[in-house]
């Protein structure tokens, strides 16, 4: 087989195929994360690329045997849901500045979190959550030729804007709640390297994102149910996690493309939130002071996702992949995030050279477990309020997208 008749069957077209992998994979990642960081777009060849996707994702967690401060029954109910369901949007545009010089911006939401269990037994820690980030990137590569392939250097910075919102119960009868919203921002870099060998879709790429820090965190605490009205807040100092993903490609037959990635996500940088008023000073606002009128605990440890796939190019017009994933789960005591199991599927469809359409799915289980007390920092100890059960629950996801190039 010639060299031109290997790069048509290996080439170009199966890097959407790696490109797909990557939508079907945040099916329910662990910590905050929803699509997470992705700057595949980056490797596209053509002078222009711009693409647009969105992924929806199910999670039926369901919370059992629920009991509030103590092991107590508040008579609230045992059960609830325990996850809601929940949109990834992603649009990017990359050009190819001069020869060897790539450039992409992107808007994505990596991280995020929505629970709305609502008036439970549990209630005194949460009715809902709902924590939402906006991220806007932007990455350039130099690519120069070694061996039989390209070196290609990866740097780049982004900017993201976090809010949300947390309501508990802060009386039991009668029932009287309490909201806490928040809101903050910062800056982040990625740097990285990656070696290509387009005539056999030959792809290595190793790239590291580093920490936001979140030194502005501010927002309001809403007691007016109980006469306290509404108190000006802020919280100490955070760091959304920095993170590190190895990923890898190759064809391994004609039309066949193999492909994995490791990465891993430093969460356990978040422990617990305190949030003090305003007009304390930042050295008394910690976890278990005083001076914390509230906390928003989380208490993961790091997060770690290995991907497997396999992809097939059946002719210029048709390709499809599929892929098994595992994630680690970044609860271990307190909270529901458990390992999670994920396969999934999906087809491109090329009608021209300019035009891919993309449609996916999966289908996962997140593993059982239970919340309860864990002890954090500062002799905090996190889950006092409610501990509960969760069995094997199931979570689906549904993908599609478009490429256009010129």
């Amino acid at each position: 087989m010639n060299n031109s008749r290997l790069k048509a069957l290996l080439g170009a077209g199966c890097f959407s195929l790696a490109l797909m992998g990557s939508v079907i994979h945040p099916a329910h990642a662990g910590g905050l994360e929803r699509g997470g960081y992705d700057i595949d777009l980056l490797f596209d060849p053509a002078p222009f690329t711009t693409e647009a996707e969105a992924t929806y994702v199910m999670p039926d967690r369901k919370y059992e045997n629920a009991r509030g401060p103590g092991g107590a029954n508040l008579g609230l109910g045992t059960s609830a849901d325990g996850a809601e369901g929940y949109w990834v949007p992603r649009i990017g545009a990359k050009v190819q500045v001069v020869q060897g010089v790539d450039c992409m911006v992107d808007y994505s939401q990596p991280w995020g979190a929505h629970t709305a269990p609502g008036i439970w037994n549990g209630a005194l820690s949460n009715i809902e959550t709902d924590i939402k980030s906006d991220n806007y990137a932007g990455t350039c590569s130099y690519k120069m030729d070694a061996g039989k392939g390209q070196l290609r250097f990866i740097g780049g910075l982004f900017y993201q804007d976090i809010s949300g919102f947390k309501e508990s119960l802060v009386n039991v009868f009668p029932a009287l709640t309490g909201r806490v919203d928040l809101k903050t921002s910062g800056w982040g870099w990625r740097a990285g390297i990656a070696y290509e060998i387009p005539d056999i879709a030959l792809r290595a790429s190793l790239v590291y994102n580093s920490k936001v820090k979140l030194d502005n965190i501010e927002g309001t605490l809403d007691l007016t149910s109980i006469g306290r009205g509404i108190t000006p807040i802020y919280g100490s100092t955070q760091y959304m996690p920095d993170t590190l993903e190895l990923k890898l490609q190759s064809g391994i037959a004609p039309g066949w493309l193999a492909f994995g990635s490791v990465k891993w996500v430093n969460w356990s940088l978040l422990q617990s939130v305190p949030i003090c008023p305003v007009g304390f000073p930042a050295s008394s606002c910690f976890t278990g002071s005083p001076a914390a009128v509230t906390s928003l605990d989380l208490m993961y440890r790091d997060g770690w996702t290995v991907t497997g796939g396999l992809g097939h190019k059946f002719n210029d017009q048709w390709s499809a992949a599929g892929q098994l994933s595992w994630d680690r789960g970044t609860s271990h005591g307190y909270g529901a995030q458990t390992d999670t199991w994920t396969l999934g599927g999906g087809v491109a469809y090329t009608p021209s050279p300019s035009v891919e359409i993309r449609l996916a799915g999966a289908v996962g289980v997140l593993t059982s477990g239970h919340s309860g007390e864990l002890a954090g920092e500062n002799g905090y100890i996190a889950g006092e309020d409610a501990s509960y059960d969760f069995g094997n629950d199931l979570v689906t996801a549904i993908s599609g997208g478009v490429k256009i190039k010129f």
